[in-house]
């Protein structure tokens, strides 16, 4: 490990916002103790912005937890020192402990949907907890102090919205309301964990930007923990890098990116998808556009529509798309959140029924669900049902064709299973047992079961952390290549489509914008939407994420070569 301290002056004379002497982190599982933090110490003064990265499991949440007294109370034993604002977290008394949370410190965590109370107005929320911090601060006072903060991080018409219910809120301005709530009783410190995890590259710009502007205004420290090394790049000065609970490496966030010391993070930086360049040696080669005639069409879409609601209440998902897929190929869909893109993906294998236009497969007409069309679905948890075991889901595809003994299809879904990198011997295993990149594996060898032509690939990766994306991806272009399979590659993160797709088709409220094979779409945006969505792409150059970030301020959205991190 690196032992860089933030630099500047004030970082050796201000007293430390956060400091973190030895910290260890041990859970009791069974009969055995799992260290998820192992002897980690670091400090932050006033101000500054840490970076704390690594893969899944390697306790960056774990510390985010840390910091607020989060795993008082529970089976976890904590050793060594965390001092936050001077208050020590582990032998703070209650009341000192209520003070540090929300009024020195404050948090926001990863999933803003199940961190929201579903049955009360957001801007009830907000004032619930102002008034816990205030309780001299009357009901009118704490809702007035709700909207002022919604409207601070840009909840447009504050006043009126901060009547509405999570619900109603769309994914980013889920975020914009905890992030209000957090700043509530202004914090000195602000924890974000994984804030933008999920969120389409345009409202994840605009997150990473409202707390550049914040930090401007307020002068509060931030810690932002993500597996992302993109958003840390343009987000702050210093990067802690994480991996099986200890600090790999420390140092100035530009000094790290471009140098990296540490074999750890150099393979951190190597698994990064990029939008500036197609890794080919891991990706079919670019197949030949296939021709409006036919010759290597697999899957046509012919004037696409889908409408729900009625009347007044309408909504038009999508409006009149047409595209091919042909053999062998990966046709990357990109998009805003609400673009359409899965409603398409859904009607090309019949899980939705088109309000008009048609698809067709192999020059046919599709009237109902192929079995050799099949889709892999963004959330494996949600998609896999956890009272089986992960070898019954694979095998319940062959189970459903009727043509093989109980033996066979133990065999089958055992060699489907090893074929996605999982241990046969799993079979019995249920999916909570596994981790995220494992569940994705074992919803891409569920799809594989009924030997289908095309899979349709929803989300495949958003959230997952950037070696675990490497490894599906490569899993995905290694099947291409063994069963000639083709793909649909949804996906909002453009990076992760220019590395796995020969064509794109950017969509926006509905419709295709823009067409062509990716390099050409990549390096040559003609829509101005394209052009938007590539400007907001997170890089790995903090001088050139600063100077994206200035475009963004000004409307300039000229700004669309990612810069070589």
């Amino acid at each position: 490990m690196t032992s860089q301290q933030p630099t500047g002056a004030s970082a050796s004379t201000a007293e430390p916002l956060v400091d973190v002497q030895g910290l260890t982190v041990e859970f009791p599982t069974g009969g055995e103790t799992v260290r998820a933090v192992d002897d980690l110490s670091f400090r932050l003064t006033a101000g500054q912005a840490l970076g704390i990265v690594g893969e899944s499991g390697s306790g960056k949440s774990t510390v985010a937890a840390a910091l607020l007294g989060l795993h008082r109370g529970t089976g976890a034993h904590l050793s060594g020192t965390v001092r936050v604002g001077g208050i020590d977290v582990e032998t703070a008394s209650v009341r000192e402990l209520r003070h540090l949370r929300g009024g020195t410190a404050a948090m926001v965590f990863q999933d803003p949907l199940s961190s929201l109370d579903p049955y009360m107005a957001v801007g009830d929320q907000i004032a619930e907890v102002h008034r816990a911090h205030a309780p001299h601060v009357s009901r009118r006072a704490a809702r007035q102090r709700a909207v002022t903060v919604l409207d601070r991080v840009g909840i447009p018409d504050a006043a009126r919205r901060s009547r509405s219910r999570p619900h109603e809120f769309s994914g980013g301005m889920r975020q914009r309301a905890l992030i209000a709530m957090a700043l509530a009783c202004e914090p000195r410190l602000l924890v974000a964990d994984e804030p933008t995890t999920a969120l389409d590259v345009t409202v994840q710009a605009q997150i990473l930007d409202l707390l550049h502007d914040l930090r401007a205004e307020t002068g509060m420290g931030l810690i932002l923990v993500s597996h992302d090394l993109g958003v840390v790049a343009g987000s702050v000065e210093d990067m802690l890098v994480m991996r099986d609970g200890r600090a790999v490496e420390r140092g100035p966030v530009g000094a790290v990116l471009s140098a990296p010391q540490q074999p750890y993070t150099r393979e951190l930086l190597a698994a990064v998808p990029r939008v500036d360049t197609r890794r080919s040696a891991v990706v079919i080669p670019v197949s030949a556009v296939p021709s409006a005639s036919g010759g290597d069409i697999l899957l046509e879409a012919v004037g696409v529509r889908r409408e729900f609601g009625r009347r007044r209440d309408r909504t038009v998902a999508v409006d009149g798309v047409s595209l091919t897929v042909a053999q062998g190929e990966t046709l990357g869909i990109v998009g805003e959140s609400g673009s359409g893109k899965t409603t398409l993906g859904r009607m090309l294998v019949r899980l939705l029924e088109p309000s008009g236009g048609s698809v067709r497969y192999q020059g046919r007409e599709l009237t109902g669900f192929r079995s050799d069309l099949q889709m892999v679905f963004q959330d494996p948890v949600s998609s896999l049902n956890p009272r089986r075991s992960i070898g019954e889901s694979v095998a319940d595809p062959l189970r459903a064709a009727g043509t093989l003994t109980d033996a066979e299809i133990t065999r089958r879904a055992s060699e489907l299973l090893e074929r996605v990198g999982l241990d046969p011997r799993w079979y019995h295993r249920y999916p909570h047992e596994f981790s995220g990149g494992q569940r994705q594996r074992v919803g891409i060898a569920r799809a594989l079961a009924p030997g289908p032509g095309l899979i349709v690939c929803d989300e495949p990766v958003s959230a997952l952390d950037v070696t675990t994306q490497a490894q599906v991806l490569d899993l995905l272009a290694q099947l291409q290549r063994d069963l000639g399979l083709a793909l649909v590659l949804i996906a909002h993160d453009l990076a992760v489509v220019r590395r796995a797709s020969d064509r794109v088709a950017v969509m926006r409220q509905g419709t295709v914008v823009e067409e062509g094979p990716s390099d050409t779409v990549y390096d040559s945006p003609q829509d101005p939407y394209t052009k938007a969505l590539l400007a907001a792409v997170p890089v790995l150059n903090p001088a050139e994420a600063a100077r994206r970030r200035a475009a963004r301020a000004s409307g300039d959205t000229r700004v669309v070569k990612a810069a070589v991190g």
